[in-house]
């Protein structure tokens, strides 16, 4: 038991460096199906967003639309109480017992009638926005039901394709898991500045392998004698330009396609004839 404890703690530099680029391979894997997804996950959260947004309008709209029913209510109470007091006043008109009293009554009943136009005017102005309120309270639940529509549609189509990537991400992300702790195991902080490499790189690529005598990840070339380091295997070499970690494409089991050379053409060689050689010939 011990024995096989230190094995699997021990890696070389070259098996770490196979190691971290299955890992990059996984994790691609990962990433590609993740872009089959698109931009879905996106349009499903920025949808249900909406719909909150249109859901807390809706609300706000909804309370407008009582505060001014409760307005007319209490205006429509007013002038109910100010018609009985107009009543109560022009009966008090055939009681009068001089002009004051006269005047005083029929100051109030002309007051009271004023703030009877007055409630009036306040009924109507609040009656005409709460039919602009309905109205905006329609067109939002349109809104609302157009947009659930196209949430349930978004949902199902993501659904669908998370249901067919579902489980080969799950093996996927259960292999990198497993690398990752290999690595992680006999070199941690590689694979934290492989984490790194790879968070900051466009494409997510940490490690690549060189590709006609350049890097794979920024096609910068890559002097001769630091791809014959990096075909020895014997350190971590990175690229001075992009900084991601460089394999050689034997190590990663890739096979490049070498293109033939078009063969310079054979040169004749012409030996100038003599004049002996001629007379010779001629003899």
């Amino acid at each position: 038991m011990t024995v096989k404890k230190e094995h699997s703690t021990e890696m070389t530099v070259e098996e770490k460096i196979k190691a971290l680029f299955q890992l990059q391979t996984t994790l691609s894997g990962i990433d590609e199906k993740r872009a089959l997804r698109g931009e879905l996950p996106l349009e499903v959260s920025d949808l249900e967003d909406e719909i909150a947004g249109l859901n807390t309008r809706l609300t706000k709209i909804e309370g407008e639309i009582t505060d001014f029913q409760a307005a007319v209510a209490q205006k429509r109470n007013e002038i109910e109480q100010a018609q009985v007091s107009v009543e109560r006043y022009k009966k008090q008109l055939d009681e009068v017992r001089n002009n004051r009293e006269y005047d005083t009554l029929s100051k109030e009943i002309e007051f009271q009638e004023l703030e009877i136009e007055l409630c009036n005017k306040k009924i109507r102005e609040a009656s005409q926005k709460v039919a602009e309120r309905q109205e905006d309270l329609k067109k939002t639940q349109e809104t609302i039901s157009e947009r659930q529509k196209d949430l349930e549609m978004k949902r199902n189509e993501l659904d669908e394709i998370m249901q067919e990537t579902r489980d080969v991400e799950e093996k996927l992300k259960e292999k990198a898991k497993e690398l990752e702790s290999q690595i992680s195991t006999v070199d941690a902080r590689l694979l934290s500045s492989f984490k790194r490499i790879r968070k900051g790189a466009r494409n997510g690529l940490g490690i690549v392998y060189v590709q006609r005598d350049a890097c794979g990840g920024c096609f910068n070339k890559i002097p001769p004698q630091r791809q014959l380091d990096i075909k020895m295997h014997k350190k971590i070499i990175v690229c001075e330009y992009c900084g991601r970690i460089l394999i050689d494409p034997e190590l990663a089991g890739v096979k490049m396609e070498v293109a033939e050379d078009e063969k310079p053409k054979r040169k004749t060689r012409t030996t100038r004839r003599t004049k002996k050689v001629d007379d010779a010939a001629a003899e």
